[in-house]
């Protein structure tokens, strides 16, 4: 039978009538199933059906059908080659199943185990999808070009802008904290300063008023020329012991008062124990007679002192009924101290009745009409031109000086 040209190539089938025997059945060697890659993806794991158990042999028939083929060596060849194949297939597979029995069964699958692994897959879909929303990308012109930051770049400069911020808004309220107390720490300030100063101030009167830290132990005495000095100590001794802040100022006038040398006194507090008193003594100046002796007078008619021969260059007062400290008696006493030293010494008495005509006599005997003690300087003055003018002129000659009038000098000749 012909066939068309060009539609089949495949080569004609054998007439097994042709032959008179059917063609030998070809065997093969059973396949085993290829174990998966452990490292391929879940995803790729699909049901692998269970390995074919390969049909028993029947060497019997194959026998019968190999001898009837025996005709040629290829023949017997090829039937060789098969019986060794089935041979070997069957030992291999029962070795496989051997090993199948030990070995886990790896095209098993668990239900809840694939419904697990699914769970996990949607979860990481999700995160992925997020953090793609979430992330920004780097500036780099247009859209298309655009990388985007990974997400432990972005976790790190989102933890960087945190601590910027948190530093920012701290400093802030501190400023703010600062702004707001200011009145108030000033016034906290102001209160603390004034309770100190009221403490220590308080505590420096406790000490100095009721401490011994700060009691009387020295007495100094200064300016004593006729005063003695350790009588005077020995006076003031009652206030050895008694803190500096709490002396008895007035017993101790009252115990000065008892030295009629002692014109006036000054009292200093040298702490931390030490009183010093500095004392100015009476000045006589005037000697009123007394008896057969004189007693030196100050201006207020305190007896300084006794002689009993007239001083020199000290005029002798004639109080005649007077008393001493009478208003007479200090009205010579300032005329006496008005006048220059030049002119006091060469006065030797001096005499007034009342206290308007106060009269004065020189060395020379001549006399000096001062009148009242009113403008005293002046008349000092003018009685020391007159007494210079004089002796210029008339060295020797007795006369009588009047300056009862400040403006206006006379001096007179007397008989």
């Amino acid at each position: 039978m012909k066939r068309p040209e060009g539609f089949d190539d495949r080569p004609a089938k054998p007439d097994g009538s042709a032959e008179g025997a059917p063609a030998p059945r070809q065997r093969r060697a059973p396949s085993f199933p290829r174990r998966p890659s452990r490292a391929s993806s879940p995803d790729s794991l699909e049901a692998q059906p269970d390995p074919a158990t390969p049909d028993p042999v029947d060497e019997t028939e194959t026998s019968t059908t190999a001898d009837a083929s025996v005709g040629t060596a290829r023949d017997r060849a090829g039937a060789f080659a098969g019986a060794a194949g089935r041979r070997l297939g069957a030992g291999l597979s029962t070795v496989a199943g051997r090993l199948r029995e030990y070995t886990p069964d790896e095209d098993h699958h668990d239900p809840e185990a694939e419904r697990r692994e699914a769970a996990r897959r949607e979860t990481e879909r999700q995160d992925a999808e997020r953090l793609a929303a979430l992330t920004d990308l780097h500036p780099g012109g247009d859209d298309e070009h655009a990388t985007p930051i990974g997400a432990g770049v972005r976790a790190a400069e989102t933890a960087r802008d945190a601590r910027v911020a948190k530093r920012r808004r701290r400093l802030l309220e501190r400023a703010e904290v600062r702004r707001f107390t200011r009145r108030s720490r000033h016034r906290r300030a102001a209160w603390i300063t004034a309770a100190t100063i009221v403490l220590v101030f308080g505590v420096s009167i406790l000490v100095a008023v009721f401490s011994p830290l700060m009691a009387l132990q020295t007495i100094e005495v200064k300016g004593t020329n006729r005063v003695d000095e350790a009588q005077l100590r020995q006076a003031l001794s009652e206030q050895i012991g008694t803190p500096l802040a709490r002396l008895d100022f007035e017993e101790i006038k009252q115990d000065i008062a008892g030295f009629p040398l002692i014109e006036s006194y000054v009292t200093e507090e040298a702490p931390p124990h030490t009183l010093v008193v500095t004392v100015t003594e009476r000045t006589p100046v005037v000697a009123v007679r007394s008896g057969k002796s004189f007693d030196l007078v100050d201006p207020a008619g305190i007896v300084v002192q006794s002689s009993p021969t007239q001083p020199a260059n000290m005029p002798v007062a004639d109080i005649g009924s007077a008393q001493l400290g009478s208003p007479v008696f200090r009205t010579m006493t300032e005329v006496v101290l008005a006048l220059p030293s030049t002119v006091r010494a060469q006065v030797t008495s001096v005499k007034a009745s009342t206290a308007d005509d106060v009269t004065l006599t020189l060395k020379d005997k001549s006399t000096v009409v001062w009148g009242n003690p009113d403008d005293s300087d002046a008349k000092a003055a003018l009685l020391a031109a007159l007494v210079k003018d004089h002796s210029a002129r008339n060295p020797g000659v007795v006369v009588e000086y009047d300056v009862s009038a400040p403006d206006n000098g006379i001096i007179r000749a007397t008989k």
